[in-house]
């Protein structure tokens, strides 16, 4: 309390001693302080993307680093491959028919103003090789490969069979999430070769079958427009794709808590990250490929 006649810390001009114009160093500090804890916030969104990608960075590093080393177990591989690539094998093929059909569709009908529909062949093959099969690949993947290993994973991580496995001295990376990490990229490009075809074939059946286009106008232009190196460009893309889906997968099941209902968020993450990642990839892969290989030398 204060002495009688003395004015309290209530009754002082300034607010209480130590904080306002009397102290204004304590004022800046307590200012910069709100400051920081503002911009801290705006930021933490992209500082927790920033940490979910070096997570899945680590995650994948880790893994790979078990490939060269003994026991190989291909057995783990081969299932893997069998999962991911005849697994996913229908799917991919009902949407490059139907993706090749309606491609070729459009493409006669928007040519034909211009007495040009024998190009729709090669187009359809261009946009099919490039961009098309492998995107549309690695998001098939996605929905049906990595919903599942991030199913499995989880189910295996909250049912404590990981933690059994690392009790029996198997590590869990080398077994788990290396065979499926390799699975992916070797059967990615297989899935986006067989996409492509498949969707040509359609592309021609509508093309030349149903709406008239001459067979030998539509074949010379294909040869004239499509070249090898459009098919390469998709093939390298597949790879990246099927890595980034599969590894999206295994994170989310690897890391999956929190019961059954964890399991399920991890399952839906799966399948909406691995979406986004292949899509605003394949941009970036798009211009890397567009530099390294320009159109000129195609």
């Amino acid at each position: 309390m204060s002495a009688p006649g003395e004015p309290s810390s209530s009754d002082h001009p300034d607010g209480p001693p130590g904080v306002g114009p009397g102290r204004p160093e304590l004022a800046a500090v307590t200012a910069g302080k709100a400051v920081l804890s503002g911009v801290r916030d705006a930021l933490s969104p992209v500082l927790r993307l920033l940490d979910l990608i070096g997570d899945h960075v680590i995650l994948c590093v880790r893994a790979m680093a078990w490939l060269p080393r003994r026991p190989l177990r291909p057995g783990n591989y081969l299932e893997a491959c069998e999962y991911i690539g005849f697994g996913s094998l229908g799917i991919v093929l009902l949407v490059g028919a139907f993706t090749g059909m309606v491609m070729s569709l459009q493409s006669v009908y928007a040519f034909r103003q211009f007495q040009l529909e024998s190009f729709a062949g090669g187009t359809t093959g261009k946009a099919l090789a490039v961009e098309l099969a492998p995107v549309l690949t690695a998001l098939m993947m996605s929905g049906r490969a990595g919903a599942g290993i991030a199913t499995e994973l989880g189910t295996m991580r909250i049912s404590e069979q990981i933690d059994a496995l690392e009790s029996m001295a198997v590590n869990p990376l080398q077994f788990l999430i290396t065979p499926r990490l390799i699975a992916g990229m070797l059967m990615a490009p297989i899935l986006s070769l067989l996409f492509f075809v498949i969707a040509m074939i359609g592309a021609y059946f509508v093309a030349v079958i149903v709406e008239g286009v001459d067979h030998g106008q539509f074949v010379l232009h294909t040869r004239e427009i499509l070249d090898g190196i459009d098919v390469v460009q998709g093939l390298i893309k597949s790879v990246f794709f099927g890595l980034l889906v599969i590894l999206i997968g295994c994170y989310q099941g690897f890391h999956a808590h929190g019961g059954g209902r964890g399991v399920g968020l991890g399952t839906t993450r799966a399948v909406v990250y691995g979406s986004v990642v292949v899509l605003v990839s394949d941009y970036f892969l798009s211009n890397v490929l567009l530099q390294l290989i320009p159109p000129e030398a195609t």
